[in-house]
């Protein structure tokens, strides 16, 4: 792989150690993938933040001794920097993690710590930005909805991207590496949840090539194509898709002739996601991905149909950015009131505050997929978000 003068000088060390250790990841991944060179980035946005996923690996993290020269975000972390203690957090736990967030943040990385960085107007790179982000359903949203470019980097890459301010060029950076390989024709009208079970469906078969979805009936708004991408991205490897007349590169003439295979899916096809659990559920969760603002309103609108003015009766929460959280003050403390925990900085699949759970009610398909292989096979229904909170009072 080419390097420039200065990116060789930074290879060999005289940009100091942690530039030089960053470097070597990139040149390394460049290598295997046969990139020509490196290309700048405007953001990067880095997985492996939570305790229960990165371990004592932290500590080299904490020997980093330079600072991210791009925008830079954090996925969530494995618990709510503010109520940990009442998640049921350990004191070992908590320090830990804290010592995990803290070494991020000595290197200049904001400690925001969700999942849709999108969603934070600050950091939502603008069509064909090249970034580095990690995260499975961040990237399929930046590449698919937004219009942006990125791999599916690993928690390592992003981070020596962030660091460096470049990553390789190959995969999703490049025009041809995007283009739809498989068509999916979907024949049924589809709203809310069934789009993560339409993901779920779609990753599965798609693996690693880039779908280009038919829809029949109402188009998807933000939310549902937010679910769309975290389920696919949860059982597939690929790192985009297009929806026809919808995402940005799928407006207009399409470039088909890639397309080597076509799929239909249909109403039983989707029902079958759907899948019930032997007992009752023991706790509902919503937001993975974290809730958008319009997510956090509709759940709020959804306890005063369903509540009337009567506390859940199962363990019900809520996941959603903190900066969100802090814009909703008033929805955040309705929802509340109703008995809902509305958690910041973590979600259900990277805390271990919910792996005693055997049961579960989502909106997720994303967590439908990862529930059951992170907490020893608990099962877990799918149903859309006014089903999870009618369930809430029963």
């Amino acid at each position: 792989m080419y390097l420039t003068r200065e990116e060789e000088r930074i290879y060999e060390g005289e940009a100091g150690w942690t530039k030089k250790k960053a470097m070597e990841i990139l040149v390394a991944i460049g290598d295997l993938n046969e990139a020509p060179g490196l290309i700048p980035v405007e953001s990067a946005h880095v997985s492996g933040v939570s305790y229960k996923t990165i371990g004592d690996a932290f500590v080299f993290i904490e020997n980093l001794d330079d600072r991210v020269v791009v925008d830079t975000t954090l996925n969530p972390m494995g618990m709510d920097r503010s109520l940990w203690s009442d998640m049921g957090i350990t004191k070992e736990f908590a320090e830990r993690q804290n010592r995990v967030l803290a070494a991020y943040s000595r290197l200049g990385i904001s400690p925001e710590c969700t999942c849709v960085p999108y969603l934070l107007g600050s950091v939502r790179p603008e069509r064909g930005s090249h970034i580095a982000w990690a995260e499975s359903s961040a990237v399929l949203f930046a590449n698919s909805v937004i219009g942006a470019r990125t791999n599916m980097e690993g928690a390592p890459s992003a981070l020596a991207a962030a660091l460096i301010g470049k990553t390789p060029l190959y995969g999703l950076h490049l025009d041809d590496k995007r283009l739809p390989r498989m068509r999916v024709r979907v024949d049924c009208a589809l709203t809310d949840a069934d789009y993560g079970a339409l993901g779920y469906l779609i990753g599965d078969v798609a693996e690693d090539r880039v779908p280009l979805i038919e829809l029949s009936g109402s188009q998807p708004d933000g939310d549902e194509l937010k679910h769309l991408s975290a389920a696919i991205g949860a059982t597939g490897a690929v790192g985009m898709y297009h929806v026809k007349g919808v995402t940005p590169e799928a407006i207009g003439d399409v470039d088909e002739s890639y397309i080597e295979e076509e799929i239909e899916i249909e109403r039983h096809d989707l029902d079958g996601v759907y899948e019930n659990c032997n007992n009752e559920p023991e706790v509902i969760a919503i937001g993975c991905p974290h809730c958008s603002h319009s997510e956090l309103k509709q759940i709020c609108r959804y306890l005063r149909s369903e509540g009337g003015g009567e506390k859940v009766r199962k363990d019900v929460f809520v996941f959603t950015a903190r900066r969100i959280r802090d814009r909703l003050r008033a929805e955040v403390r309705e929802i509340e009131r109703y008995g809902v925990k509305v958690i910041c900085d973590t979600c259900y699949v990277v805390s271990p505050a919910f792996e005693h759970y055997r049961s579960l009610l989502t909106n997720s398909g994303k967590m439908k997929r990862y529930v059951p292989l992170i907490c020893a096979g608990a099962c877990v229904q799918l149903c859309s978000t006014e089903e999870c909170i009618k369930a809430a009072f029963v």
